[in-house]
């Protein structure tokens, strides 16, 4: 079985600079498939969500073996039979680190209690009645202060001295009754909502110092581990991590994927990298957000920058030339020029990189690392990490104020499609509901009459099979998760996309169907029409 390389394993080694690679081959992908096969049919594989990998290695008398490797822990154990073991280094510091596990289980269960907190959900039910309300009586004013202008003005043709005066002054009473009417109402509201709101306040502050508190515990565990961690490559030496990543903050879990567990076993036991591969197998979480049976390259902070020595002592390949597809990247080029590039995103990659050091995978962090010399490259828009679709990134700083001046005024044409997970009763419209993220509740945006920005989307049922329909969606204005709300919204669609977990989608999927499809805009420079088009995975 042969085939081009689907994705390379890479870095410089640090003696002498060269380029030095390892692919994940149709052979060794056949071979994680046979793997998946047995990890589904065992209960304990399927507990946690986690990545799995497999290496092809040629053993001195030229035979081939195939290791496999869990990151981290599996089911609390770093050792298995049949399994590559962890770095040495990790029964050192064994107890210390069950301790520190277990007190970070009981701050996880802490959160999640405060999370929980049933004065939330009073504040929102309540939130939502005092908004109903607050409309309700708003709409009654108006059409009582269109009736006093109508009046004023019958009154001032037809009365006049004192039983104008009178009339008049009727009126203004009306309006200042009016007025009192929303001033007490307001307070009712302030009344009840107040002490919850100062409840969910006090919550979330204890929320954020259980976390601190808990960062601060996971740094000085790892810190420990880096310390006592050594790996070896395939020229003998043995480094700890704080010697390979001297200075730098590390992240949570470094040394414990499994590419690092499989080639520094590999080098120890005198066995030769043919091909390697990782996957993601079991449920994942939020901040994870990966597919089961999904491929994957070496993570961008913790082991990419292991891989240079890990890799020192295998034969140098010279590197692959750029294509408008590079598989590494697994960022497929829609469109490019010396100006921009177009990239149809996957699902479960980020735009750009996050705050936290386990969000620091994305499309611009992937570029800046294999092509270096654009080095004023920046993404013009962003898609939500579930989302796939078109992104649009610009080379040079003078296009991407252009580009993005057109996003703003929104000059840039956008097409959506999406599956719904239920049937929608009308053909088309157009949702105009204002969108608002409540700070302590990001990423989620919710509908808001008082803060919300607005937000206008187009839609049109493009097909209905059973219980799902495909949705052709047209944002007109650019909000946050615009699409997801609008559709999800008891006041939009009502009907959450297929995949949408933040916005209560529950049915089985693997990923998030909304897709990116098209994008039309004035190229700055060509002074042309550009209509992209990227066809919809599912």
């Amino acid at each position: 079985m042969t085939s081009t390389p689907s994705y390379w394993y890479e870095g410089r080694c640090p003696q002498t600079g060269d380029l030095l690679r390892l692919p994940r081959t149709a052979l060794v992908e056949a071979i994680a498939g046979d793997l998946m096969q047995q990890l589904a049919r065992d209960e304990i594989y399927n507990r946690e969500g986690k990545m799995y990998g497999v290496l092809l290695v040629e053993l001195p008398t030229g035979e081939r073996q195939i290791l496999k490797a869990f990151s981290g822990l599996l089911n609390g154990c770093s050792v298995i039979e049949g399994w590559v073991p962890s770095i040495p280094g990790r029964d050192e510091v064994a107890k210390e680190e069950a301790r520190t596990l277990a007190e970070l289980e009981a701050i996880k269960q802490e959160i999640i209690t405060l999370q929980q907190l049933p004065a939330r959900q009073q504040y929102e039910t309540l939130s939502y009645e005092f908004e109903q309300q607050w409309q309700q009586m708003s709409d009654g004013h108006r059409h009582c202060k269109h009736q006093r202008h109508q009046k004023r003005q019958l009154f001032n043709q037809q009365l006049t001295q004192e039983a104008l005066t009178n009339a008049l002054e009727q009126l203004d009473a009306e309006s200042r009754h009016q007025g009192i009417e929303r001033r007490r109402f307001k307070a009712k509201q302030n009344a009840a909502l107040q002490p919850l709101q100062e409840l969910i306040t006090a919550a979330n502050r204890e929320i954020q110092e259980l976390k601190q508190r808990r960062k601060g515990l996971s740094r000085q565990l790892q810190r420990q581990m880096h310390a006592a961690y050594s790996l070896m490559n395939f020229l003998g030496q043995s480094l700890s991590l704080q010697q390979l990543m001297p200075g730098s903050s590390m992240p949570t879990g470094t040394g414990d994927c499994c590419a690092p567990k499989l080639l520094h076993y590999a080098a120890q036991h005198q066995l030769t990298p043919i091909a390697m591969a990782e996957f993601w197998w079991g449920k994942s979480s939020e901040t994870q957000d990966k597919v089961q049976g999904q491929f994957y390259g070496a993570c961008v902070e913790r082991c990419q920058p292991l891989m240079g020595f890990l890799l020192s002592g295998l034969k140098s390949r010279p590197p692959a030339l750029v294509t408008t597809s590079d598989q590494g990247l697994n960022l497929p080029i829609i469109y490019q020029d010396q100006w921009l590039i177009a990239v149809d995103k996957p699902p479960g990659l980020l735009s750009v990189p996050g705050r936290h050091h386990h969000s620091q995978d994305s499309v611009l962090s992937r570029w800046h690392y294999l092509y270096p010399d654009d080095e004023e490259i920046m993404t013009v828009h962003r898609l939500d990490q579930e989302t796939s679709g078109i992104l649009l990134l610009a080379r040079v700083r003078e296009t991407h104020r252009q580009l993005s001046r057109q996003f703003q005024k929104r000059q840039v044409h956008k097409v959506y499609e999406a599956i719904l997970s239920g049937s929608v009763s009308k053909d088309q419209g157009v949702i105009e509901l204002p969108l608002w993220g409540n700070p302590q509740h990001r990423p989620h945006q919710q509908v808001n009459w008082q803060h919300g920005k607005p937000s206008v989307t187009r839609f049109r049922v493009m097909d209905t099979k059973g219980d799902y329909s495909r949705i052709e969606f047209i944002p007109l204005t650019g909000r946050t998760h615009q699409i997801r709300v609008h559709a999800a919204d008891r006041r939009g669609l009502g009907i959450t996309i297929l995949g949408d977990k933040l916005y209560g989608c529950s049915a089985p999927t693997n990923r998030l169907h909304l897709h990116a499809r098209e994008l039309t805009f004035e190229h700055p420079q060509l002074k042309q029409t550009i209509h992209l088009i990227a066809k919809t995975p599912f």
